[in-house]
């Protein structure tokens, strides 16, 4: 077996991105905290043509060397909006008629295993703060949690890993 080259991959470019087809996503990331996290969910993002993302509170902007590091130029390509609190960005995902889904562990939660996404439908997923999680108030206006079936010791997974499995999950389950 060989690892393909560069030059085989048939990536698009920036323009030809900005074009295509997007996954009815909007990752909205509520107080994360760790610029290399940014970073990697706007490269997760590309990754999977989500819509846009949607940065909330102490979430850092780019452009910023410490985001760069990780998005490897993924900021250029996904669309962003800043909002200076999660509620803000709830309160625009409502009107724009998203389906609000917080990433959490939570009474009444539904196991990823086991959420179907509607066709045709579109989702605003949070992923919240390293530390706290999605915040208190954003929780209360949610329409659905949806929880990653975990089986070890941890009680959770790192932010980008939670960004990187749900959305694997959701493209999986809408484009494929």
């Amino acid at each position: 077996m060989r690892k393909l080259k560069l030059d085989e991959l048939n990536r698009v470019s920036v323009t030809e991105f900005k074009k295509q087809e997007k996954l009815p996503v909007i990752v909205v990331l509520d107080n994360v905290r760790s610029m290399h996290n940014i970073g990697s969910i706007f490269r997760t993002s590309d990754g999977f043509a989500v819509e846009q993302i949607y940065l909330c509170g102490i979430t850092a902007q780019p452009p910023h060397r410490e985001i760069e590091k990780t998005a490897l130029g993924a900021t250029q390509s996904v669309n962003w909006t800043y909002f200076d609190t999660p509620m803000q960005a709830a309160e625009r995902l409502r009107t724009d008629g998203y389906k609000i889904i917080a990433i959490e562990q939570a009474e009444s939660s539904i196991m990823l295993n086991e959420f179907t996404p509607v066709a045709n439908e579109k989702y605003a997923l949070i992923f919240g703060n390293e530390v706290n999680g999605v915040s208190d108030e954003v929780m209360a206006k949610i329409d659905a949690c949806i929880e990653i079936p975990q089986f070890g010791t941890k009680h959770s997974f790192n932010v980008v890993v939670s960004a990187g499995i749900v959305l694997w999950d959701f493209f999986s389950k809408i484009v494929a």
